[in-house]
């Protein structure tokens, strides 16, 4: 076995009680940032730029996990172990990319609506009427997207942690879950994205 399909070294030393504490805290504090955010209005503030920006910076940033994350699976089906590591290590420092960016941009951005064409943060009738079903479909998406974010990424995090700590057989059993549904949440960002993108004011 040549140096590149070895198992990495552990990067951390195994304390499976430090590890449930901080990812849950961590977990527990993002999840609460992120609904206190869906419950306050916008902070006005001219940040020198269209905050819109942030919201086009984060599709970007789930497309290259998506891309990482595939990469990420076909190195290890070739045993490719410290190329593997490095890959998600990638993917998941764009996740904290993503997030920090997230924050912003639900902070100092207004609430954008699906078929809201005239931008009043009503969407009527008539407006129902000309999207059809692709807001039922957009509704669809966004759901299971949040949804699933917020149900994997404590997942991830233990995934993460035993991959780091060496125990490679608890990884992949986890993996095998944790892996699918945040690939789906990866891709279907910059879809609610690309989507919603024309509704904002």
């Amino acid at each position: 076995m040549n140096a590149l399909n070895q198992y990495p070294k552990p990067a951390l030393q195994k304390n499976d009680t430090r590890a449930y504490w901080l990812i849950g805290i961590f977990s527990v504090v993002v999840f609460g940032t992120v609904t206190l955010l869906g419950r306050v209005g916008a902070v006005q503030v001219n940040l020198g730029f269209d905050v819109h920006y942030l919201a086009a910076a984060n599709a970007v940033i789930n497309s290259l996990v998506a891309v990482f994350l595939i990469a990420a699976i076909v190195v290890i089906k070739q045993k490719k172990y410290k190329l593997h590591k490095k890959l998600m290590l990638v993917a998941m420092g764009l996740s904290v990319l993503f997030l920090v960016f997230y924050i912003a941009y639900h902070l100092f951005s207004g609430e954008a609506k699906f078929g809201d064409t005239n931008h009043d943060n009503i969407v009527d009738e008539a407006e129902k009427a000309a999207a059809g079903t692709a807001r039922l479909i957009y509704f669809i998406i966004l759901g299971t997207h949040i949804l699933l974010a917020g149900l994997v990424m404590p997942f991830v995090l233990f995934s993460a942690y035993r991959g780091l700590t060496g125990e490679y057989e608890k990884h992949k059993k986890l993996s095998r879950y944790t892996w699918p549904i945040w690939l789906y949440v990866a891709v279907t960002g910059p879809v609610v994205y690309l989507m919603i993108n024309k509704y904002y004011s």
